[in-house]
């Protein structure tokens, strides 16, 4: 059984869970803004090639495709940031893990001015990666796929970055999805982090 089932389309939208984190940290206008402007969200694969379709029509022709070679997917979702200078860069990714055979990856980077604390900066971040999970979700519930969230938070409490793990972990099982912190986060840690670098 695929660990989120219970999905925000299941719960309607915008969720109710964790409400207190979602509207201290602006996360309700984050959705309300992106969600209805995410079709115009630019995403490119790995080598730089721009997808000119709709991010949900990209990922359901590629699940299409995998499945039709017989090769079994997993899809992980991340997303992380870096300040350089008076911006900071967010990189999204949609990593497709396919089973012995190495994956391929979906990127959107996107700049802001907007000033942020560390741990609202980690928030942000899940914010980013639920809105692309929510989006996506249905294709991977139909197509039998399993999904993971994951968040560039460290687990051990010396890190800056813990101080948002225990609010994202409930944000993100909130939701119904599967969530992996450091150092099981490869998609943020690793594939959105160069991206960001």
């Amino acid at each position: 059984m695929l660990s989120y089932l219970n999905t925000p389309a299941q719960r309607g939208f915008p969720p109710s869970v964790n409400n207190k984190i979602i509207s201290e940290l602006g996360f309700r206008r984050l959705y309300s803004v992106n969600y209805k402007n995410r079709n115009l969200m630019r995403w490119r694969k790995f080598n730089g090639e721009l997808i000119n379709l709709p991010i949900k029509q990209a990922v359901e022709d590629a699940i299409v495709q995998e499945t039709e070679k017989r090769i079994k997917l997993k899809v992980c979702i991340g997303t992380d940031s870096q300040v350089k200078g008076d911006d900071t860069e967010f990189a999204t990714v949609i990593v497709f893990l396919r089973e012995h055979n190495g994956g391929f990856m979906y990127i959107h980077n996107e700049k802001t001015k907007t000033k942020y604390h560390i741990k609202e900066r980690m928030l942000v971040e899940v914010a980013k990666s639920i809105e692309v999970a929510y989006e996506l979700c249905d294709l991977f519930i139909e197509h039998h796929i399993e999904m993971e969230v994951h968040a560039d938070i460290n687990t051990n409490p010396q890190f800056k970055s813990n101080d948002a793990l225990r609010e994202a972990m409930g944000y993100i099982l909130g939701m119904g999805f599967a969530f992996k912190a450091k150092p099981e986060a490869f998609a943020s840690s690793c594939c959105a982090d160069k991206i960001c670098n």
